[in-house]
């Protein structure tokens, strides 16, 4: 009887596969299944919406606020009158004070035309009433503490100051129609001087006498 040779290692595989019909080798695992993407908080939301600002010609946005003079004063009250209504972002600053001292010394030479005078803020309520006091401004200011008003306006916006970013109110100046519809809009608006800007455009616009 002659000797049995010891087969190799490729021939074993090789006839296991025949006989079994399968392979040594373990299939692939499935891939793992890809994290869930987390959902923007509100607070991004809110920063990644681009603002829009409502357009010349269209009605502007009505509102009802609390006011440095008590009680609530809505954009309709001024229905048949123009108004010239400036956001501004913060009481006390030195941006804000400058801008509204310039329309608190001009204001005859509004009322004169008839014109009102409003300011928004996003300040509580406290801070219009002791801002008004302190310079003895003349004219509505209205506390926007929840920002809604400033966001209908497109003037919410992300901002930055000092490598940090953050929403406030873009300064911004509207003058509104007798019949509410938005006359013009000052954006990015300067405070030094404004006061005067938005006069000269109206005196070029027919909306006060020469």
């Amino acid at each position: 009887m002659s000797k049995s040779m010891p087969l190799g290692r490729a021939a074993c595989v090789a006839l296991m596969v025949l006989v079994c019909g399968c392979s040594h080798e373990q299939p692939n695992p499935p891939p793992a299944p890809a994290p869930p993407t987390a959902a923007a908080s509100p607070q991004e939301t809110v920063a990644m919406a681009a603002p829009r600002i409502p357009a010349v010609g269209t009605a502007a946005p009505n509102f009802t606020l609390a006011s440095n003079r008590g009680g609530q004063t809505s954009l309709s009250d001024y229905r048949g009158q123009i108004v010239v209504l400036y956001f501004y972002p913060k009481a006390f600053t030195p941006g804000c004070t400058t801008e509204a001292c310039a329309f608190r010394d001009a204001l005859a030479d509004y009322e004169k035309a008839h014109i009102a005078v409003l300011g928004i803020s996003p300040d509580p309520l406290d801070a219009v009433v002791k801002f008004g006091n302190t310079y003895h401004l003349n004219f509505p200011l209205l506390a926007d503490n929840d920002h809604e008003v400033s966001a209908a306006y497109g003037v919410w916006q992300p901002k930055s100051m000092y490598g940090k970013s953050f929403m406030g109110v873009a300064r911004t100046t509207f003058v509104i129609d007798k019949d509410g519809t938005i006359l013009h809009v000052f954006a990015k608006v300067k405070p030094l001087g404004h006061d005067q800007e938005v006069l000269g455009w109206l005196k070029a616009n027919g909306k006060v006498p020469s």
